[in-house]
Order: C-alpha cells, then sequence, then structure tokens
C-alpha cells in the first residue's frame, strides 16, 4: 500500500506539464525523469496527501539527495542513544542540509558506521570495514517501509572523487555508488517534515532544510534555490529543500505550504549531463504545480 492516496487527476495533469516542458528540450528523455509529486491537507483528520509519481520506485544515483537519509539516520541514533548530541554533531548536520558540505558528510558517515576512510585495506580488516559501512542500509531495512527497501545508502559525497578504500568499495563500474528513489525520497522527507516530533533533546531537522526563496539574499555556497524547485515559487513561500546536483543529475526535494490548508511535497530527478546543466526545468515543474494548487486547492 503506498504511503499517499493516488489522484487520477493529479496524474494527468503531471503528464501534460511534463510533455509540455520536455517537448521543448530535444535531448530530454522522459525514462531519465522520476517525479513524486503529493498535496496534503492541514486538516487534522487527513494522516495521508493524495498525489501521483513518474518512473518513481526507479533507482537514480541521488547526488546530495542522500543527505537526507544520512539526516534522520543521525536524528535516529541519538533518539536511541547510539550517539550523544552535542554541538559539533548539531553543526555537522546543519552544515551537511542547509548548505550540502561533504566534509560534515564524511564526519557523520564515519559517526554513523564507525569507519573512516584511508588507504586500500584487505582481508578481515577490509570485510569487517565493508560490513560496517552497510549499517545504514540495515538501519533502513530496519524501518519497514517498502518505499526505501532498494536504496543503496553507504558512500560518502565528493567534491572530486573517491580515494583508497573508498574508491575499492564502490565496486568495479562503480555498482555499489549511492541510489534511490523519488518515491522512496518522498516517504524520508515526508517524515522529516510532516512526522517527526521534534524535541529539545534532538536536532531540529526541518529547520536545517528550511530555505528562504529571495534570489537577491541568497549567496553561492547555499544556493539550492535558482536553478531548483524553488525558484518556480513566489519568494514568499515557505519552503523547506534538499537539492542535488552533480556533472550528470540535477535533482530536487521540495516541501512548501500552498496555503493555510494545504501544503505540497514534490521530488523530482532529473539523470544525464543534460538535466545537470538545465537551470529553467526544475523551476518550470514546480511553478506549473504551483499554479495547479492555487486554482485547485481551496484555502482557508
Amino acid at each position: 500500500m503506498s504511503f499517499y492516496y493516488q489522484k487520477e487527476e493529479m496524474g494527468i495533469f503531471l503528464k501534460e506539464i511534463l510533455y509540455k516542458i520536455s517537448n521543448n528540450r530535444k535531448n530530454f528523455l522522459t525514462d531519465n525523469i522520476a517525479i513524486t509529486w503529493i498535496n496534503y491537507s492541514t486538516n487534522i483528520n487527513f494522516k495521508k496527501g493524495f498525489g501521483c509519481g513518474i518512473n518513481q520506485k526507479k533507482q537514480y544515483y541521488p547526488a546530495s539527495i542522500v543527505k537526507l537519509v544520512y539526516g534522520l539516520a543521525i536524528y535516529d541514533w541519538i533518539e536511541k542513544k547510539r550517539v550523544i548530541l552535542n554541538k559539533e554533531i548539531e553543526n555537522a548536520v546543519f552544515n551537511m542540509l542547509q548548505y550540502s558540505s561533504n566534509d560534515a558528510t564524511s564526519f557523520l558517515i564515519d559517526l554513523l558506521t564507525g569507519t573512516t576512510s584511508g588507504l586500500s585495506i584487505e582481508g578481515v580488516v577490509w570485510d569487517q570495514w565493508k560490513y560496517q559501512r552497510e549499517i545504514i542500509n540495515d538501519w533502513l531495512i530496519g524501518l519497514g517501509w517498502d518505499e526505501v527497501k532498494e536504496f543503496n545508502c553507504c558512500q560518502k559525497t565528493w567534491e572530486d572523487g573517491p580515494y583508497g578504500r573508498e574508491k575499492d568499495f564502490y565496486d568495479q563500474n562503480n555498482q555499489n555508488r549511492n541510489s534511490m528513489s523519488a518515491y522512496g525520497t518522498a516517504k524520508i522527507l515526508e517524515e522529516i517534515i510532516h512526522h517527526k516530533i521534534y524535541h529539545q533533546n534532538n536536532l531540529k531537522l526541518k529547520d536545517f532544510l528550511f530555505r528562504n526563496l529571495a534570489i537577491d539574499q541568497l549567496t553561492e555556497n547555499e544556493n539550492q534555490v535558482k536553478g531548483f524547485l524553488g525558484e518556480g515559487l513566489p519568494e514568499k513561500t515557505p519552503f523547506w529543500s534538499k537539492a542535488g546536483l552533480m556533472s550528470k543529475a540535477r535533482h530536487d526535494a521540495a516541501w512548501w505550504l500552498n496555503n493555510q490548508s494545504s501544503q505540497t511535497l514534490l521530488v523530482v530527478f532529473g539523470n544525464g549531463q543534460n538535466f545537470a546543466n538545465d537551470t529553467s526545468f526544475l523551476p518550470e515543474i514546480s511553478h506549473a504545480i504551483y499554479k495547479y494548487n492555487q486554482q485547485n486547492l481551496a484555502s482557508s
């Protein structure tokens, strides 16, 4: 059973706008696009949202979207007393989610798994290292969510690329690289934004994902708005997101408030160099969906 209710009208509209947007771009293949779109009512009686998807269960390389998983994992480690929260950990998670810091991500993966980067290793030590690095995948399976059971979230993120044992761990032809789906990413983001009840003894992950959409307020190192979903929305829209960008991918996972009675979760994966280089594709999708919501969702 899906974690949201299917709504046919939304699915029809999504296919229409995707066809329209992609048709203007010769080299765009819809097979390389994955989308999950869910609308939520703020009415307390509605526990699940209504939505639709395209290629949403297909696994892709997630780039920095994987940092949502690592953030939620750290939260759970703290809840279960596996990790003691301190200011350094809080700063690292904030920098990972707000600024997409790869250094902070490396530190947190070491903390979660008890592993460290370094020279290549062999034998029993190497087997133990690989076993420990799989701890995050084991935790995902333990959540019991069908949406994330095929995820592979065991690799660090890089400015340049992996070396030593990290490169070895990718396996031949990068067979062991991270992989996620838009569908499962939506489930993770829903958990962070919609279901977690935050308290003073743990991380306020939702706050770390909040973004000001005013373009003139952005600096280069904190831009996960321009060229992404946030750019397609009015500047005063309350908005939370985590983007992923590399040479062959441009992704975004976002949550925003349409009005006092409705909210939207939208995850879009664009795979391939054409998507990576296109800074208007994601804003066009979010803008079209925002207009649809304004016309079709009741305001209070």
